[in-house]
């Protein structure tokens, strides 16, 4: 029936919008009124966001409770085919997942199977999308003994098996180097735990007292939002509530096809390149899109994309789901909430076999949101030369996740995931606002976990974060400046770097912005590390480093856009001694609208706060500044005459 609900008529002139629908039309619809739609489609968002808090709050693993490596959605019925009217406003990546991954859970264990108490619990990426270690736990939601809705929870578990500590590597070349894969599975029967689940688990897992310990928190949040669904269906009926899910669907689909209609009818086609895979650095990998919006519809055509990658870099087509969704959600409609109805009016191509769309046992996924990048900054870099100002500026893209383990002197088995790399970075900057500067990338919503945390978890220490000058896309608005980090690894160490999209920088410009500068890694050996551990940025710095990977001086090291190429898995995996400190250098993040036509006075600023020097300020923006920015920054001052004289030969 919802599928009939729609904002306009295919040809677009029927303005049959649902906020203008009479309330006996809309009660006839969605058995109930107006008012009681809009408050159980809030009560419905605030269960799930209730939970998400809980689940954070609660949880062992730095991975979840710092990091906010998970995401909780409510789904519908088996006979609504498992609608999506809510999720909880944490990892974006996670939710065009969401839907389809209980649906596929559910159905292939038998929703007449299922009993008030159980928990399932599934981790195949092609089933679940994502990678092994996101783990779905499902619980059923039961109204006069049939399943009325489903409470999901996907969460980040620490280690799920394979030949890597923690599984983050880009090299695993097939499914039975990821990790252990579970499908549809009883975790909890009865609220009680299931013993063969749990230890077919912690048989194959390392740090099974932190698992143990999120798997109760989770299931006391599961328990907590079927306690909220129940509350929503006694107190308004079982009718409400059925038109309710249907209501959050149609009104995310109306938005969504209305925000849309801006974009012209046209073709647009775009491209990225992978660098690498983690089996050799002897071809890049083309994600190809091609977007057809015509009739109120918009198709998404990933046709001519390059075959599976030989490791573990690819997505799936689940996946693929959430990069079309965040793409057109940035681009068209950022207030509507995320539902089933999301894309109604959307059709998405892809082929089998591709870094997209891999297929087991030797396609493996695991680093999944590489690929995805590349696919929404080709998406969002080509439908943004179609809709003027509302374009935006390419962000830092490649998330360069850094993966370290080892042992204390005592024997205790240490982990260091995601928090040491190029994992936060720059945005680009937009028709209202330069970049900012320390964000993940466009489609993920997670936190920084604390320096203190990770430096009492781990035997490290962060020597450096900061922002780097000259590294932001120009622009009216500026992009975001890069990120470096340099961290000091105090014991012996084993590393996986998976930052493989250095080749060229990702933050390219819009509206006639200019594009960011590349990111590269580098190990140093404790030899030419500082007594006081705080490596310069000079070039010769770089001689004696190691580039782990990026685009640098074949001779000194140094980044450069035009040297050569370092592989990032030519060593497998890459081992240093105490002492070694590591730095990372994010891309920057691209500029926004004309160079010169930003203020004179928002470049003096740029030049204080440390974005831009005194050079790049006169050399790109035209602007001749006078004074100390080091030692007297307040003192700085803009030199008129000579500004003006600069900028009579301005091209």
């Amino acid at each position: 029936m919802s599928q009939e609900v729609s904002s306009k008529d295919l040809d677009g002139k029927n303005k049959d919008l649902l906020r203008n629908w009479t309330e006996d039309r809309f009660e006839k619809e969605y058995d109930c009124d107006r008012f009681t739609a809009t408050v159980l489609s809030n009560r419905l968002r605030h269960a799930a966001e209730h939970m998400s808090t809980g689940l954070m709050a609660g949880s062992f693993s730095p991975i979840i409770s710092d990091w906010f490596d998970f995401a909780i959605s409510i789904s519908g019925p088996p006979d609504m085919d498992y609608p999506l009217p809510a999720v909880g406003s944490s990892l974006l990546v996670f939710l065009g997942t969401m839907e389809d991954a209980c649906r596929n859970i559910v159905e292939e264990y038998g929703p007449e199977r299922l009993k008030p108490g159980d928990v399932l619990l599934c981790n195949d990426p092609y089933r679940n999308g994502l990678h092994v270690n996101d783990v779905s736990f499902i619980r059923p939601v039961f109204f006069e003994g049939k399943p009325i809705a489903f409470i999901s929870i996907r969460a980040h578990q620490l280690d799920m098996g394979g030949t890597v500590p923690g599984g983050f590597s880009s090299t695993k070349a097939n499914v039975f180097e990821t990790g252990l894969v579970i499908g549809p599975t009883l975790l909890f029967e009865n609220d009680e735990p299931v013993p063969t689940t749990f230890s077919l688990i912690f048989d194959n897992t390392r740090f099974g007292g932190l698992l143990q310990a999120d798997f109760m928190t989770v299931l006391r949040q599961l328990k907590l939002g079927e306690e909220l669904v129940e509350g929503i269906i006694n107190r308004y009926g079982e009718k409400a509530y059925r038109g309710t899910v249907r209501y959050c669907c149609d009104a995310s689909a109306e938005t969504m096809r209305d925000s849309f209609e801006i974009l012209p009818d046209g073709t647009y086609a775009g491209e990225e390149r992978i660098d690498a895979d983690g089996a050799g650095d002897d071809g890049e990998f083309v994600i190809r899109v091609k977007v057809t919006k015509a009739s109120g519809r918009i198709e998404v055509d990933l046709s001519g994309s390059s075959r599976q990658a030989r490791t573990c870099i690819n997505a799936g087509p689940l996946d693929v789901k959430t990069v079309v969704a965040s793409a057109l959600m940035i681009l068209f409609d950022r207030n509507s909430p995320f539902t089933s109805g999301t894309l109604r009016y959307v059709d998405i191509v892809i082929p089998p076999g591709t870094i997209m769309s891999a297929l087991p046992p030797d396609g493996a996924i695991y680093v999944y949101w590489e690929p995805q990048f590349a696919l929404l900054s080709a998406i969002i870099r080509e439908l943004g030369k179609a809709v003027g100002d509302r374009a935006i500026g390419g962000d830092f893209s490649a998330m360069g996740v850094h993966n370290a383990h080892g042992e204390r002197k005592d024997g205790t088995p240490w982990i260091n995931v995601a928090v040491s790399g190029a994992e936060h970075g720059p945005w680009g900057g937009d028709k209202d606002n330069d970049g900012d500067s320390y964000m993940f990338t466009y489609p993920v919503n997670a936190y920084d976990p604390p320096t203190e945390t990770m430096e009492q978890d781990c035997p490290v220490l962060m020597m450096r974060k900061e922002y780097v000058p000259d590294t932001a896309g120009a622009g009216e608005n500026r992009g975001g400046a890069s990120v470096v980090k340099d961290v000091l690894w105090c014991e012996p160490a084993e590393h996986h770097s998976l930052m493989i999209r250095t080749k060229r920088p990702a933050g390219y410009g819009a509206n006639g912005g200019m594009r960011g500068k590349g990111g590269a890694a580098w190990f140093f050996d404790p030899e030419v590390v500082p007594e006081n551990g705080l490596i310069s940025f000079e070039n010769d710095v770089y001689r004696g480093s190691t580039p782990l990977v990026g685009m640098c001086d074949p001779s000194t090291h140094a980044p450069n856009i035009d040297g050569e190429y370092f592989y990032f898995a030519r060593e497998i995996p890459w081992k240093t001694r105490a002492g070694t400190m590591s730095r990372y250098l994010t891309n920057g993040g691209g500029g926004w609208g004309k160079v010169l036509d930003r203020n004179q006075e928002r470049v003096l600023s740029d030049v204080r706060n440390g974005y831009v020097s005194i050079e790049q300020a006169r050399d790109t923006y035209k602007v001749v500044i006078s004074g100390d920015p080091q030692d007297d920054p307040e003192g700085l001052r803009i030199d008129e005459t000579a500004t003006k004289s600069i900028r009579k030969h301005r091209v």
